[in-house]
């Protein structure tokens, strides 16, 4: 579980800060990744939901959507203030249960990053074990800070995500994030499951 249940508790979460200052951008992506499905687009994923701020924004745009995050009090306060209809539940990215369903898509902002090598991979196997066929996978991942294990480069992402095709890989904005996290350079990465 590492250090972000500490985080929590003392009120450190500087994610929820980057959330806020890229939301249009984010916002856009899950628009862009709506428009490829029909109506309703089926179930989403959003994977280390924290407290809630993006799985809304899912279930808003049609999506059966459920988060999950590692932490309980994170889950605890997702589910005591959304208004949207999204189901949220403690479950670790490395071994989700199959008892969560199937998934049409799949959203990471930021939890892959997180992870070490032999977690990466047990995470895209896990994901792609609930994953529908042709399902799509959205993931905001920051490159490593010299002095942080947290990072990944486009070549870990696709190392670990060997069965989903990387459709494309583009620039993410860094305002708001502040010395060094803007020196990070963030990726949009946007993989299929396939066939």
């Amino acid at each position: 579980m590492g250090v972000y249940p500490a985080l929590y508790r003392l009120g450190i979460r500087p994610w929820e800060r980057y959330g806020s200052g890229a939301g249009p951008q984010i916002e856009a992506a899950f628009d862009r990744e709506r428009a490829e499905w029909p109506t309703p687009p089926g179930r989403a994923l959003d994977i280390g939901c924290g407290r809630g701020m993006q799985t809304p924004k899912l279930a808003e745009r049609g999506w059966e959507a459920v988060g999950i995050d590692l932490v309980p009090s994170a889950v605890e306060h997702a589910r005591g203030h959304d208004r949207s209809g999204a189901r949220f539940e403690v479950a670790d990215v490395t071994r989700l249960p199959a008892s969560l369903g199937r998934f049409e898509h799949f959203v990471d902002i930021g939890c892959f990053q997180t992870l070490g090598s032999a977690q990466r991979s047990a995470a895209a196997r896990s994901i792609t074990a609930l994953a529908s066929p042709g399902a799509t996978l959205l993931m905001l991942a920051f490159g490593q800070v010299w002095f942080s294990y947290e990072g990944v480069s486009r070549g870990q992402v696709e190392e670990a995500f060997a069965d989903w095709q990387l459709v494309s890989a583009e620039p993410a904005p860094t305002t708001g994030l502040g010395w060094p996290l803007d020196r990070t350079e963030p990726m949009w990465f946007r993989m299929r499951l396939r066939a």
